[in-house]
């Protein structure tokens, strides 16, 4: 019996920026958890128009550009607001990368250009906080990186991880969302796709696209297992909270 038959399926508004970065891994844990997955394009639809508190949770994925360019892109703003209402109202929520910029600016906190570019596998560094968290299954396992952008740590949060770069790189607010800095959904494929359209950029750091490839070869399989196991976690969570703890069915 699927998630979707023994729960009853549940919505996940999927807040997208680029094509090429997409729920990746996530996806299928999402599914398994009996989601069903709608994909809005926050670039060209009106994100305003949707209700915050309508889906059973939110995710929003990365994106090249920075979460202070609202000017640039407005669509941000109205982001941050959908993101501002469904944390007050203590409803799941998920950012990775330009989402958990989002979210920390959704709070009032900077989001701001960092001292460097981390691309690459790297690794993070859980917190005692993190240790206790769906966070502790990247203890140890490199992370794809790929942002030059950090953030202020949001006076309701809980920092869960940090990097050499970057001190915020996963934080939890309450028991009911979850930001990432690094992207755990990167895939394979995604991960070509990425190296392949960032020559120019690369060349500009004089980071060697092969060696971003060799490393892909050497880490990639343990992030999946990492971000299936963490991701799967944090879902289960939610379901206990809602009362419906996975893989119980409905009382009669």
């Amino acid at each position: 019996m699927t998630g979707t038959e023994q729960t009853g399926a549940r919505t996940a508004l999927i807040l997208q920026h680029d094509p090429t970065i997409h729920l990746g891994n996530i996806g299928p844990t999402l599914v398994e958890h009996g989601y069903e997955l709608r994909v809005v394009d926050a670039s060209t639809e009106d994100v305003a128009a949707i209700d915050p508190t309508e889906a059973d949770l939110v995710v929003v994925l990365g994106g090249e550009m920075g979460a202070y360019e609202t000017e640039k892109f407005p669509f941000l703003n109205d982001e941050k607001a959908l993101l501002r209402e469904r944390i007050d109202a203590e409803l799941p929520t998920l950012g990775v990368c330009l989402g958990a910029q989002l979210m920390a600016g959704a709070l009032g906190e900077r989001v701001y250009k960092g001292d460097t570019k981390a691309i690459g596998f790297r690794r993070v560094e859980p917190t005692e906080a993190g240790a206790d968290s769906p966070i502790r299954h990247f203890d140890g396992v490199p992370v794809v990186e790929w942002h030059g952008d950090t953030f202020e740590l949001p006076e309701r949060a809980t920092l869960l991880a940090s990097s050499s770069d970057y001190s915020n790189e996963a934080f939890a607010i309450g028991d009911f969302a979850l930001a990432v800095q690094f992207h755990p959904e990167v895939t394979d494929e995604m991960h070509e796709e990425w190296v392949a359209d960032g020559y120019n950029e690369l060349d500009e750091l004089a980071i060697d696209p092969d060696a971003l490839r060799s490393e892909r070869v050497e880490y990639s399989a343990r992030m999946q297992e990492a971000s299936r196991a963490a991701f799967s976690e944090w879902l289960s969570a939610l379901d206990a909270k809602r009362g419906t703890a996975a893989g119980a069915a409905p009382a009669a």
